[in-house]
């Protein structure tokens, strides 16, 4: 009997996973035993952390863009329709077509989305650099820039932890450049009662800060912007005055897994070494949509990905699996245009924060280049 399995998702994890399936289960798709479905909402992948790039003229947006089809495995069935149900009981996705695709396996990798919304002004008074046009927007502010409070605030649940932290970095060295340090304030805030939500690196990140003459706040999080006066209001009842806001918006997950009962932020529960949904045995869910404690980032995607694809294919081929995510992730810092640093860290080691360094920086620069055969489950 043919061994049905959905992905739905196409960013990195839910990509990653299609195409290392497609290479362990290579005989079966040829013959039909098993027949892959990947359902996603968007024709273009967009490498994310590109975004940080475009901020500073380092890449075209057109480089960190492809088609999901010429990504894909061409034994993988691509279908570009949202969907907007998941029946887990039943084993069907529906999507805003209306067509339904029944699994025997099914992975949830339908990521985070950015909703400024909710926070009051965030969208009319503030930057982000979450997607590309807004990424693109504040490239083309920073142009234009001829001095003043630049504030960095951070809403919360938010991605890709450290890009706030490398952003600041970046900026720093960007008015260098420019000689205008002297007419330049980085002004930092966090929500917590330190700089960053992992220890090791929030103790990093405070000499770093103070070497720079980079301003800090913690315990800031904010209720509403308001964008004529150009002043944050902080649910802790403080106020901070700015001249150029980058506000990282809050997160929620997609409206799909709100929809269909598997999370009401969009967070899916879900076994943090097995990856699978606690309460539906055939349910993989990887990346951002895991309600699991830990970094949202690429590098978690790619390595849950990993153990995704592995288990899949030996419960296909061999009716069982035994291999277990650690809860590794490794992020790449930039610390500037030219050094970076690195953590790494599971569920057993805590992260340390490798000494900045120009090797680093050339090695995260390369990965992005390399990006597309990791998605291609080539790296």
């Amino acid at each position: 009997m043919t061994k049905r399995i959905v992905i739905v998702g196409g960013g990195t994890g839910g990509t990653i996973v299609a195409n290392l399936l497609a290479r362990n289960l290579y005989r079966q798709l040829i013959s039909g035993q098993v027949v892959i479905n990947m359902i996603t909402d968007k024709e273009d992948h967009i490498y994310q952390p590109g975004f940080l790039y475009v901020v500073f003229d380092k890449v075209r947006p057109d480089e960190i863009v492809r088609k999901q089809k010429d990504l894909i495995d061409p034994h993988v069935n691509l279908i570009v329709d949202p969907a907007v149900k998941i029946d887990r009981d039943n084993n069907i996705v529906i999507t805003k077509s209306g067509r339904e695709f029944s699994y025997d396996y099914l992975v949830v990798a339908t990521g985070s989305r950015i909703v400024p919304e909710n926070i009051p002004g965030l969208k009319e008074g503030a930057h982000q650099f979450y997607d590309l046009e807004g990424a693109k927007k504040l490239r083309d502010t920073l142009r234009g820039f001829d001095g003043g409070r630049i504030a960095v605030t951070i809403g919360v649940p938010h991605k890709c932890p450290v890009a706030p932290l490398e952003l600041t970095f970046m900026l720093y060295d960007y008015f260098k450049q420019k000689g205008m340090l002297n007419k330049v304030e980085l002004y930092y805030t966090y929500p917590i009662n330190r700089l960053h939500a992992l220890e090791p690196v929030s103790n990093w990140t405070v000499p770093q800060f103070e070497s720079k003459g980079i301003k800090y706040e913690t315990l800031f999080n904010m209720e509403e912007i308001d964008p004529a006066k150009k002043v944050v209001r902080t649910m802790e009842g403080s106020e901070l005055n700015y001249d150029l806001l980058v506000a990282i918006p809050p997160h929620k997950g997609s409206q799909v897994v709100i929809d269909s009962g598997m999370g009401p932020e969009g967070w899916v529960q879900t076994d943090k070494r097995l990856l699978k949904n606690e309460k539906y045995n055939n349910v993989y869910v990887i990346g951002d949509t895991t309600d699991i404690p830990i970094s949202k980032a690429g590098s978690t995607a790619h390595f849950q990905a990993d153990v995704v694809a592995e288990r899949l294919s030996s419960e296909i081929l061999e009716g069982a699996a035994s291999t277990e995510y650690d809860g590794k992730v490794v992020c790449f810092v930039e610390t500037g245009f030219e050094e970076a640093t690195y953590v790494w860290f599971n569920y057993n080691t805590p992260p340390n924060p490798a000494p900045p360094s120009r090797m680093l920086h050339w090695m995260k620069l390369g990965y992005n280049r390399l990006y597309w055969l990791s998605a291609r489950g080539i790296l």
